[in-house]
């Protein structure tokens, strides 16, 4: 969705790879929600903790997808324990 960001109607673009985080976030949350508890971007970086997991005991990605593969990742390891 473009906003108008000028009196004189322009509208903003966001970037062919720009992302909008609340909503990949709300993505991450919905689709790995019942596992883990929180997610987060901070600094450039994506985050995900494990529901039960330790603290210090979390996901990272530099970009969404990348985050939601390490989270796959994370969950077919703890699958085949």
């Amino acid at each position: 969705m473009n906003h108008d960001s000028s009196e004189h109607g322009q509208q903003q673009r966001r970037g062919p790879f720009g992302v909008d985080e609340d909503k990949a976030l709300d993505a991450l949350e919905l689709a790995w929600g019942n596992s883990y508890d929180e997610f987060w971007v901070s600094g450039g970086e994506w985050g995900a903790h494990r529901a039960g997991a330790p603290d210090d005991e979390v996901v990272t990605g530099a970009t969404p997808d990348e985050l939601n593969r390490a989270i796959r990742a994370d969950q077919s390891r703890r699958d085949a324990l």
